[in-house]
């Protein structure tokens, strides 16, 4: 009976398994099917760019995804180098007309929303429009709407300028209450990641660096904003103290914010005056995924004059794979191009606030061993800091948007110490050891005298080799370069000033700038490395850490995020060269 039993059990599990498949590879034909049935995209003649943001835009993403376009879902996320690609061909391709730009809700920090706008200032020397439409602009949407040429927005529309802020949560008592003390160790008085978990409040020193950089940067939007609108400067910080969000749009208009107030039928019959389509025809348009497929002229190939575009994006960490900046992976991508003869320069986009002072070491030695061969130039995003910097002080060349975040050379050490957990949880600990040191970052007491003078020692020359890899990359003298460190965070402006950055504009100026150190001219292609993740790969990843996440909020609640933000210490070298990533600017 049991053997019957069994063999039932074994022939039941495999005709379930076959059927599973069955109907696995029907569901994948269906959908097969109907990918092939999708129509190639053709752009029409007297098109119009419809530049619509929605959702994250990040560095890049993958190529569109067939299972969100099949179920009629909004991605979730929008790649800058396809936004910025858009604009670019659409600028160059005579059948499109002019952008309707619709930047809806999304969201962007500051240096990649300045890359978007410079290249709508770009797009406008052709002398083809912009007009921009919304029933609600946000800041960020209406610095980018404010470079068109008219600004419309609905009748019972919003419109929000308010300034910045940085926001910053501190998890000490927190902490205490759970019996958590943190053992600091860190070089740089402006070095503030740590505050966060030992401290109450924003420190002096961190307040004035972020006073310093939000200012900077908020001037450099007020000034472009004000320029577009022919304002002043001082008349948008006004208007921003009047809350113009909770203002009824007469007050948009009367403060020249926009030009006129339109239902969308009327902006579409406006757009359609543009093109000269009649009222009752379709506007003839493209989005940003469909210029995708849209060839550029003359069509790139890659060739013996070709520059690499190296994304490193996420935080720096020992490791082998591809999500985040991995050093041992990293380190055999930069080798990769070393070796590649046709690759004639690399340009390095980094968006990292850093990590691992162990890690970023070993991405700067490659970059070193790569710039002995061909030119290296550095685009940084919207944060090239601390381990950010590190991998990129050594560059040929570095270049940065005016509102980037960077700087911060410093590192720190940052141990917890659970003995007041174990005390409140009635947990005893005992310790046999050979020596003095055997149980060194043991959990559950403090670091003595003589250890913790070890590891303050440690966490020093850890600097001092930081701030010289800095000094001898940037051809700056050490102690110069002292006085611009101590962990402090400078806006690209600011870097520009003191010598850290070379120059201030995008991706496009930094590929500019590598192809005239390679002296190629303007005969070269540019390709971009490390090949983006697939779409079935990015849900199959994802899927896993979304399902752990979940489970783990509905146990936890509010304690959730300490738990994620200790899980983050634990997982990380415990030498850190990293800016405050809970540093949050609207």
């Amino acid at each position: 009976m049991m053997f019957a039993s069994a063999l039932g059990f074994i022939i039941a599990s495999l005709i379930f398994s076959l059927v599973s498949m069955l109907v696995m590879f029907a569901l994948m034909g269906s959908l097969m099917g109907s990918f092939g049935k999708q129509d190639t995209f053709v752009l029409q003649e007297n098109s119009v760019l419809n530049l619509r943001l929605e959702g994250t835009v990040q560095e890049r993403i993958a190529e569109n995804d067939p299972f969100i376009e099949l179920i009629g879902g909004v991605p979730s996320a929008m790649g800058l180098n396809d936004i910025i690609g858009a604009i670019r061909k659409a600028k160059n391709n005579d059948k499109i007309k002019g952008i309707y730009l619709d930047t809806r809700i999304f969201a962007a920090s500051n240096a990649t929303l300045a890359e978007i706008r410079q290249e709508l200032e770009d797009f406008k020397e052709s002398g083809k429009f912009i007009v921009a439409y919304a029933d609600t602009y946000t800041q960020s949407g209406y610095y980018l709407a404010s470079v068109a040429d008219k600004v419309a927005i609905n009748p019972q529309g919003m419109l929000d300028i308010h300034g910045l802020s940085s926001i910053l949560l501190f998890y000490k008592d927190a902490l205490e209450k759970m019996g958590v003390g943190i053992q600091l160790f860190k070089v740089g008085t402006y070095k503030s990641f740590a505050e966060s978990f030992t401290q109450t409040e924003m420190s002096d020193a961190n307040r004035e660096q972020i006073t310093s950089f939000i200012n900077d940067i908020w001037n450099n939007m007020k000034n472009e904003m004000a320029a577009s609108r022919k304002l002043e400067p001082a008349q948008i910080d006004s208007i921003a103290n009047q809350f113009p969000m909770l203002r009824k749009t007469d007050f948009l208009l009367a403060s020249n914010l926009v030009d006129t107030l339109l239902y969308e039928s009327e902006m579409k019959q406006y757009l359609r005056e543009l093109l000269g389509v009649d009222a009752d025809e379709k506007i003839p348009s493209a989005t940003v995924a469909e210029m995708r497929s849209v060839k550029t002229t003359p069509a790139i190939r890659k060739s013996t004059n070709s520059i690499a575009l190296l994304y490193a994006t996420g935080n720096i960490m020992s490791g082998n794979r591809s999500s985040g900046i991995q050093d041992k992976y990293y380190v055999n991508e930069i080798e990769k191009l070393r070796k590649d003869k046709n690759i004639k320069a690399v340009v390095f986009r980094i968006n990292s606030g850093g990590g691992s002072a162990y890690a970023s070491e070993q991405i700067w030695k490659a970059i070193s061993d790569l710039k002995s061969e061909k030119p290296v130039v550095v685009s940084m995003g919207d944060v090239a800091a601390s381990g950010g910097y590190y991998i990129a002080c050594n560059a040929n060349k570095i270049v940065a948007q005016p509102t980037t975040i960077t700087g911060s050379i410093g590192i720190f050490g940052m141990f917890p110490n659970f003995s007041g957990t174990f005390n409140k949880l009635g947990i005893n600990s005992d310790v046999v050891k050979t020596n003095d040191f055997s149980d060194f970052g043991n959990p559950s007491r403090a670091f003595n005298e003589r250890e913790a003078a070890m590891m303050q020692a440690y966490v020093d020359n850890g600097y001092d080799i930081f701030l010289t890899r800095c000094a001898e990359g940037r051809g700056i003298a050490k102690d110069s370069l002292a006085k611009f460190a101590e962990g402090r965070v400078w806006t690209g402006n600011q870097a520009k000033e003191i010598g850290l950055v070379d120059e201030l504009g995008g991706v496009d100026e930094a590929v500019r700038i590598a192809a005239d150190l390679a002296n190629l001219g303007k005969s070269y292609a540019v390709f971009e490395y490390p090949k983006a993740k697939s779409p079935l790969e990015e849900i199959f990843s994802k899927g896993k850490e979304e399902l752990a996440a979940k489970t783990l909020k509905s146990y936890l609640g509010e304690s959730y995020e300490l738990f994620t933000l200790l899980k983050g210490i634990k997982e990380q070298d415990y030498i850190q060269a990293r800016i405050p990533f809970e540093l949050n600017i609207n």
